[in-house]
C-alpha cells in the first residue's frame, strides 16, 4: 500500500495504462489481485477491454465546428464531462485518504463519484471533501434495516442518488482471491456499516449477508425509504432494461461488475446498443467496464449512453499519487475525449451518434478507400512497370490472407519439431490402389444404369454439368447418414467446401449493409471469404462451452440498431475448428427458432461429424423445418482431401420476377459456372465409388479412422492430465477443454501465445502449435493455443505433449511473465 501523496508526478503518466504500470509495484500483490482480478477464468474481464479495442471512429472533416462542449446533464445535474467514478470498495486499500482523496479529485474535475457501500471513509467526511455530485451504491442486505440506515445516512450527508447493484445475489468466484486466500487487513473496514460485522472476507460476507431473493419490488421499497432517484447497476439485456423502466427506475447502468461476477457474460459495450434501443431515452443510461481512453467514452456516447463510469484506473491513480493521481487519471480521459471530439467533428455530447462508428473492426469489415486511378499515359514500348500492391484489391494486403504463412515458415525451419498445427487426416488409412477401384466402381454403376461406353467416357473426361454428376448419391448418403432429406436438385457439387461457402456468401449478400455473423473463434476460411467478397463480419464470441443464443440475439439487435441487416450466421456446430466445441441439441433448436424470428440464414459447416466416434447430435439441417439452413458439406475428412470435393445443400425456394420458383441451388450453380465451371469428374467419380461401396453410410466407412481419432484425442487429454497435475493447473492457470470428437482442442495458458512464443516453442522445445489469436476476426485468443492431433500417432502425441509441457513451464517462468493470470486485466 502507498503512503501519503508523493507530490507532483514527474514525469506524469501519459495514459491510463501507464498509471496502472506505475501503481502495480506500489501495491501489495494480494491487494492488486483483489482490485484487478475478475471472476472465473476472466474471459469477461478481458472482453470488456477488447470490445473497445475493436472500435474504429469515423472522422468527419470540414464540419465548421470550432468550439467543443463536453458538458452534459444527467438527472438534472450538470456534469463537466460525460464521465463519473464507478463504485469500488475500500479505496483505503490503495491510499490512506481513500474516498476523501477521490472525492476531492472528482470535485475538481466536475464529475460525479458513486461511493461504495463498502467505503473505507465515512459518508460525512466524503461529502465534506466533495464539490461534485455524490451517489450511493447500495447492496441490499438480508437485514433491511441495515440497508435503510445506510441510505438514510447518505441522504442526510447530501448524496443525490441511490445506485442499486442488482447482479450480486453473492460475489462471483474470483480465482485470484481464492488462490491468495484474500483477507482484508485488520485496519480496513466498511466504516458506514455496523461495526460488529465480520467483513474480513468479502466473498464470505456476501454469502451470509446479501439478500439473494430480491425481485423488482426492491425499487418500490427503496423509494419508500428515500426521496433520492434510484438507478440500477448490472443490467446486460434489453429485457431487463424494459423491466427496470417498468419498475420505475430513474437510470440504468450497463455493467457486468467489471468482469467480477458471471464469467462468460458479454462485454458491456457489446450489449449497449440493444439496451439503448430498449431504453429509448426513457431514463438515464450509463455504462462501465473496460473504459481506458477518451475515445472509449465517445464510442459509448455514440451507441446511446449518457455517460460512462470509470473504475480500476481511478484506483491506479489513487495508489500512485492520492488525490493528484486520481485527478491525473480524470484529466487524461477528458483530454483524450476532447481530442476525439475535435478530430471527429463532434461539437457536443448530444452530437455523438452511431454514424461515428465504423463497422465492427475486423479484417473482413474494414472499409478501404478506392484509390483514384490515374489516367493511362501513352509510353514508349518497353517492360511494364511493377504493379503496386496498394492498387490491387485491399484483401491481398490484409493480414488474414497471410495468417498461415508464418506457421508454414516455422514448420519448414524446424522439420524435426513435432507439430500439433495441421488439421489434416491421418494418412495411414489411404491406399492408392483403392483410388482406382473407386473410380472403376462408379463407371460400373453408370453401366448398370444403362449408360453406354461412350456416355461413360464423356462423363469421366468432359466438363460435365455445373451442378455436379453425383448429386443423387450425395442425397442418398445424407438421408442414410444424417437424416437430411432433400432432393438431388437442391445440391450443388463444389470444389471443396470452401467453394460452397463462397457461392453461398456471394448469392446471399447483396447489399453493402448486409452482415455475416460468425461464431468466434472461427475457421479462417470464412473470414477470408468474407474479405474477398467485401462482406461485413460481426464476430459473436463463444463462451467456454460454445455459442450462446442470447449473445447472438444481442449482436443481431446491435447491428439493426446501427442500421445494418444481419443476413446469415456461419457456424461449425460439431467439434468446431478451432475450439473443438459442440453445440448441444437444445441450443440447436433455439438457434433455429432465433433464425426464424429474425429472418436470418444459418450456414452450417460440419466436416468432422462422420470421422468422430459415438453418437452425434442431429445436424441443424436435419432439424430444419423452415428451410433456414444452408448445409455446407465436405468429403475431405470422410473420404480424402485430395479429391477436393464438397457440396452445398440449398433447398430454399427462390421466387423469380415472373413468379417462377426454384431452389437456391440453381442460383448457386449459375455463380459456379462463372468461377470453376464444374467440379472435376474424376474427383467426383472417386467419391462416388466410396459412397457406392458404403451404401451411402460414410459413418461405417470411417469406423476405423473415427476410432483412431478418438484414441488420439483421449491420448492428448491423458498426456495433458499427466503433465499438468491439478495442483499445477491451479497454480499456473493452465486449462483445456474436453471435446467429444473432431481434430482439435484448446489449451489456455498464462502468457501471450503469439508468434514470438511459437518461435521459441519450435526452436527451444521442438514442438509446434497454432496461436488461437489466428482464429479471431478481431482481438481475442491471445492466451490460448489450438492443438490438432489428427495426423499424429500415440507415440508422437506422448512425446509432443511432453515437449509442450516443458515449453509452457519455461514460458511461465520467463522474467516478466504474468504469474498464472488467464486474461488481460481490465
Amino acid at each position: 500500500m502507498t503512503g501519503q501523496d508523493p507530490g507532483p508526478l514527474s514525469p506524469p503518466p501519459l495514459s491510463l495504462d501507464e498509471y496502472a504500470e506505475r501503481a502495480r509495484p506500489l501495491v501489495d500483490p494480494a491487494v492488486w489481485d483483489f482490485v484487478e482480478g475478475g471472476a472465473g477464468e476472466e474471459w469477461t474481464l478481458a472482453a470488456n477491454r477488447s470490445a473497445f479495442d475493436r472500435v474504429r471512429l469515423r472522422p468527419r472533416v470540414l464540419t465548421g465546428t470550432a468550439a467543443f462542449d463536453l458538458g452534459t446533464t444527467v438527472l438534472g445535474r450538470r456534469w463537466a464531462a460525460p464521465l463519473g467514478i464507478a463504485p469500488m470498495a475500500y479505496h483505503t486499500l490503495l491510499h490512506p485518504d481513500g474516498e476523501t482523496a477521490t472525492a476531492r479529485a472528482s470535485g475538481a474535475a466536475g464529475v460525479p463519484f458513486v461511493v461504495s457501500t463498502f467505503a473505507g471513509r465515512a459518508f460525512e467526511k466524503i461529502a465534506e471533501a466533495a464539490d461534485a455530485p455524490l451517489w450511493l451504491q447500495v447492496y441490499c442486505f438480508r437485514d433491511r434495516e441495515t440497508t435503510r440506515r445506510l441510505v438514510e445516512r447518505a441522504e442526510r450527508a447530501g448524496f443525490e442518488a441511490v445506485v442499486l447493484t442488482v447482479d450480486t445475489p453473492r460475489l462471483g468466484r474470483r480465482l485470484r482471491d481464492l488462490r491468495n486466500d484474500f483477507r482484508l487487513p485488520a485496519h480496513i473496514t466498511p466504516v458506514n456499516l455496523p461495526s460488529e460485522g465480520d467483513y474480513s472476507s468479502p466473498s464470505g460476507h456476501s454469502r451470509t449477508e446479501f439478500d439473494a431473493s430480491l425481485d423488482w419490488s426492491i425499487v418500490d421499497w427503496l423509494r419508500s425509504v428515500s426521496r433520492l432517484p434510484v438507478l440500477v447497476k448490472g443490467v446486460l439485456t434489453a429485457e431487463d432494461a424494459d423491466r427496470a423502466i417498468g419498475a420505475g427506475v430513474d437510470g440504468i447502468v450497463v455493467s457486468n461488475h467489471g468482469g467480477r461476477q458471471l464469467d462468460g457474460s458479454p462485454a458491456t459495450f457489446d450489449v449497449l446498443a440493444e439496451i439503448a434501443v430498449a431504453v429509448a431515452g426513457r431514463c438515464a443510461l450509463l455504462l462501465d467496464g473496460g473504459v481506458r481512453r477518451g475515445r472509449d467514452v465517445l464510442a459509448a456516447l455514440a451507441l446511446g449512453a449518457d455517460g460512462v463510469l470509470l473504475g480500476r484506473p481511478v484506483l491506479h491513480g489513487l495508489a500512485v499519487a492520492g488525490r493528484e493521481g486520481v485527478a491525473g487519471v480524470l484529466d487524461t480521459v477528458v483530454a483524450e475525449l476532447t481530442e476525439a471530439m475535435e478530430l471527429t467533428g463532434t461539437g457536443t455530447v448530444k452530437d455523438a451518434g452511431p454514424t461515428l462508428l465504423a463497422p465492427p473492426h475486423s479484417p473482413a469489415t474494414v472499409e478501404r478507400p478506392t484509390p483514384r486511378r490515374p489516367e493511362p499515359l501513352l509510353t514508349e514500348p518497353g517492360p511494364a512497370e511493377p504493379l503496386r500492391r496498394e492498387a490491387l484489391h485491399g484483401s491481398v494486403s490484409d493480414p488474414v490472407l497471410d495468417t498461415m504463412n508464418f506457421l508454414n515458415e516455422i514448420t519448414g525451419r524446424f522439420p524435426e519439431a513435432l507439430s500439433f498445427a495441421p488439421g489434416r487426416p491421418y494418412e495411414g488409412f489411404y491406399d492408392t490402389e483403392e483410388l482406382f477401384a473407386h473410380i472403376r466402381r462408379y463407371a460400373d454403376h453408370l453401366a448398370e444404369r444403362g449408360t453406354s461406353a461412350d456416355g461413360i467416357r464423356t462423363a469421366l473426361h468432359q466438363y460435365g454439368p455445373t451442378a455436379g454428376l453425383i448429386r443423387d448419391l450425395i442425397a442418398d448418403s445424407l438421408r442414410a447418414d444424417e437424416g437430411i432429406d432433400v432432393a438431388p436438385e437442391s445440391i450443388v457439387v463444389t470444389v471443396g467446401a470452401q467453394e460452397a461457402l463462397l457461392l453461398a456468401l456471394r448469392a446471399l449478400f447483396a447489399e453493402p449493409d448486409d452482415v455475416l455473423l460468425v461464431a468466434t473463434p472461427c475457421y479462417v476460411g470464412v473470414t477470408g471469404a468474407a474479405l474477398l467478397l467485401d462482406i461485413r463480419v460481426r464476430p459473436v464470441e463463444e463462451r467456454v462451452d460454445g455459442i450462446d443464443v442470447a449473445d447472438l440475439e444481442a449482436a443481431i439487435r446491435a447491428e439493426r440498431a446501427a442500421g445494418r441487416r444481419p443476413r446469415a450466421l456461419y457456424l461449425v456446430p460439431d467439434h468446431s475448428n478451432p475450439s473443438g466445441n459442440t453445440v448441444p441439441h437444445g441450443v440447436r433448436e433455439e438457434l433455429l427458432e432465433l433464425a426464424a424470428r429474425h429472418d436470418i440464414v444459418i450456414l452450417e459447416d460440419s466436416p468432422y461429424r462422420l470421422v468422430s466416434a459415438g453418437a452425434q447430435q442431429p445436424t441443424l439441417k436435419a432439424l430444419d423445418r423452415d428451410r433456414r439452413v444452408v448445409y455446407l458439406g465436405s468429403f475431405a475428412k470422410s473420404v480424402f482431401p485430395g479429391a477436393r470435393v464438397g457440396f452445398v445443400v440449398a433447398d430454399q425456394p427462390v421466387l423469380g420476377p415472373t413468379g417462377e420458383t426454384g431452389p437456391l441451388a440453381d442460383e448457386l450453380a449459375k455463380i459456379k459456372s462463372m468461377v470453376t465451371v464444374n467440379t472435376p469428374a474424376l474427383s467426383q467419380a472417386a467419391v462416388a465409388g466410396v459412397l457406392l461401396a458404403s451404401r451411402g453410410r460414410l459413418t461405417d466407412f470411417n469406423a476405423a479412422p473415427a476410432k483412431h481419432y478418438d484414441e488420439a484425442l483421449q491420448g492428448v487429454l491423458d498426456e495433458l492430465e499427466r503433465n499438468f497435475p491439478e495442483a499445477d493447473r491451479r497454480r499456473t492457470g493452465v486449462s483445456w477443454n474436453r471435446p467429444t470428437g473432431g481434430f482439435f482442442l484448446t489449451v489456455r495458458v498464462p502468457f501471450a501465445a503469439d508468434n514470438d512464443a511459437l518461435l521459441r516453442s519450435a526452436r527451444e522445445h521442438g514442438v509446434i502449435w497454432t496461436p488461437m489469436a489466428y482464429f479471431y476476426p478481431e482481438a481475442g485468443g491471445e492466451r490460448a493455443i489450438r492443438l490438432s492431433f489428427s495426423s499424429l500417432n500415440r507415440r508422437e502425441i506422448e512425446e509432443g505433449i511432453g515437449r509442450l509441457a516443458a515449453f509452457i513451464r519455461a514460458e511461465t517462468a520467463r522474467p516478466g511473465a504474468p504469474g498464472g493470470t488467464t486474461g488481460r486485466d481490465t
